[in-house]
C-alpha cells in the first residue's frame, strides 16, 4: 500500500508538471516524478542511510539539471517539486495518508500557477498584504506568547482573551473586504453594505447618509444596505460574546436571533420597495481593517474589563451594567467584553448580564438613530430609527419570553 501511495503521487505531480509545460520541454514529468517517489520509498524502506544517500544523488542530478536549463528557464519550481517528490515517496512508507494528502496539495498549488500568480501580481494590492501580514503575525506569533492567566491582582487583564477578541474582530474585517473584492460593489449596495458593516457598521450608516443628502430617492435602499450593515455588526458582537462567555452567549441566542431576523426582514421589505440605481456604488476600502482602529478596540477591551471589575468592586453588579452600558454607545465589541465580565466573575449567567446585553444593542441603536439624522436628514434617519427601534424591541421581546 506504501509503495502504490508514493508511485500514485509521483503520477499525480509528474502529469501536472508535464499538462502545464509545452510538449517538447526539457522536463521532470509524469515517468521521471513518479521513478523519483519510488525511488524515496525503497530507500527508505532499505533504511534511513540509504535513504539519505538517494537524497543525496538525487539532490545532484536536480542541481546538473538545473545548471543546464538556467538559461532557458530559471525558475525552480520544477526542480523544487521533484526533490519534494522523493520526500514524499519516503514520507510514504511512514504514513500513507499523510503522504497522499501532501502530494493532492502541492498538486493543487503547480496546477493553480497562473491563478495564483495574477492573485498575487494584479489583484492583491498591497495594503491588502500589508493587512495579511499583520493578521498572520497576530494569529501565528503574537497570540501563543500571550498569556492565558490574568497579570493584574483583580483576575481580569488576561492578555490572551483580549487578542483573541482582536483577532477574530480582524478576521471578520478580512472576510468582509475579500468578499467585497471578489463580488465587486457595484454587484449589489446591500451586499457591499452588510460586508462593509464586519468593519464599521456606524461608519457605512454616516457614509450612506451623507449620499442620500445627495440623492434622496436612494433613502430606501440606503436604509436596506444600513440594516444589513448593522445586521454583520451583530454577527461580530455575538462572536464577540462567544470568546469572551461561550454561557452567556447561550443563554441569550435567541434574543440575538430573534433581532437579526428583524434586521433581515426589515433590510428585504426596504430593499423591494425601489429598484438600485446602475450608478450608485458603495466603493470598497483601501485595506481589509484599519490597524488604528484595532488598536483603539484593544485598549478599549482592556480599559472595559479593568473599569468593569473596578465598579463591580465599588458598585456591584450594577456598576459593570452601566460601564458597559455606556461604552456601548460607542463599540459595542468592547462592551461586549465587559458585560461578559459578570458572567465570569460569578461562574454562571446572571439575568444582569443577559439583561445588560440588551442595554448594550439599545445604546448602540441611540446613537445609530442619532448618527442617521445627523448624516442623512429625517426622512432617511426616520427609517433607519424605526428599523432599529423594531430590532431593539424583538430583541428584548424574545429576552422576556
Amino acid at each position: 500500500m506504501a509503495f502504490f501511495t508514493a508511485m500514485s503521487v509521483g503520477f499525480l505531480i509528474g502529469t501536472v508538471r508535464e499538462r502545464l509545460h509545452q510538449p517538447g520541454a526539457l522536463m521532470a514529468g509524469i515517468r521521471t516524478h513518479t521513478v523519483a517517489a519510488l525511488i524515496g520509498a525503497v530507500a527508505l524502506y532499505l533504511g534511513a542511510a540509504i535513504f539519505l544517500v538517494a537524497l543525496a544523488l538525487m539532490g545532484i542530478l536536480i542541481g546538473i539539471g538545473y545548471d543546464r536549463s538556467y538559461i532557458r528557464d530559471p525558475g525552480m519550481t520544477g526542480e523544487v517539486s521533484l526533490a519534494l517528490t522523493v520526500l514524499l515517496g519516503g514520507l510514504a512508507i511512514e504514513s500513507s495518508q499523510l503522504a497522499a494528502a501532501l502530494g493532492v496539495t502541492v498538486a493543487c498549488l503547480l496546477f493553480f500557477k497562473k491563478p495564483l500568480r495574477q492573485f498575487s501580481q494584479e489583484l492583491l494590492s498591497e495594503r491588502e498584504l500589508e493587512d495579511a501580514l499583520i493578521l498572520f503575525a497576530a494569529v501565528v506569533v503574537v497570540l501563543p506568547i500571550l498569556s492565558r492567566e490574568a497579570i493584574d491582582p483583580w483576575g481580569t487583564f488576561k492578555p490572551f482573551a483580549i487578542w483573541k477578541v482582536v483577532v477574530v474582530i480582524m478576521f471578520a474585517g478580512m472576510m468582509g473586504h475579500l468578499a467585497i473584492r471578489l463580488t465587486g460593489v457595484r454587484w449589489g449596495l446591500p451586499l457591499a453594505g452588510f460586508f462593509s458593516g464586519f468593519v464599521s457598521s456606524t461608519a457605512v450608516i454616516m457614509d450612506l447618509g451623507r449620499r442620500v443628502k445627495d440623492k434622496p430617492e436612494l433613502s430606501d435602499i440606503a436604509c436596506a444596505a444600513s440594516l444589513l450593515s448593522t445586521l454583520a455588526s451583530l454577527l461580530l458582537f455575538a462572536l464577540v460574546i462567544g470568546a469572551s462567555s461561550p454561557a452567556l452567549l447561550g443563554d441569550v441566542v435567541w434574543p440575538l436571533f430573534c433581532g437579526g431576523l428583524s434586521l433581515l426582514v426589515l433590510a428585504l421589505v426596504w430593499f423591494k420597495r425601489r429598484p438600485l440605481p446602475t450608478d450608485f456604488y458603495l466603493p470598497s476600502t483601501e485595506g481589509a481593517f484599519q490597524f488604528k482602529h484595532v488598536l483603539f478596540i484593544a485598549v478599549s477591551i482592556s480599559s472595559v474589563s479593568l473599569i468593569s471589575t473596578w465598579m463591580g468592586i465599588w458598585f456591584g453588579e450594577s456598576g459593570t451594567l452601566a460601564s458597559a452600558v455606556i461604552v456601548g454607545f460607542a463599540e459595542i465589541h468592547a462592551a461586549a467584553v465587559g458585560i461578559s465580565q459578570l458572567s465570569i466573575q460569578h461562574g454562571s449567567v446572571t439575568a444582569l448580564a443577559k439583561w445588560g446585553v440588551i442595554g448594550i444593542l439599545a445604546a448602540s441603536v441611540v446613537s445609530k438613530s442619532t448618527l442617521s439624522y445627523i448624516s442623512g436628514g429625517g426622512h432617511y434617519g426616520g427609517k433607519v430609527t424605526l428599523s432599529l427601534v423594531i430590532f431593539i424591541s424583538a430583541a428584548a421581546l424574545a429576552m422576556l419570553f
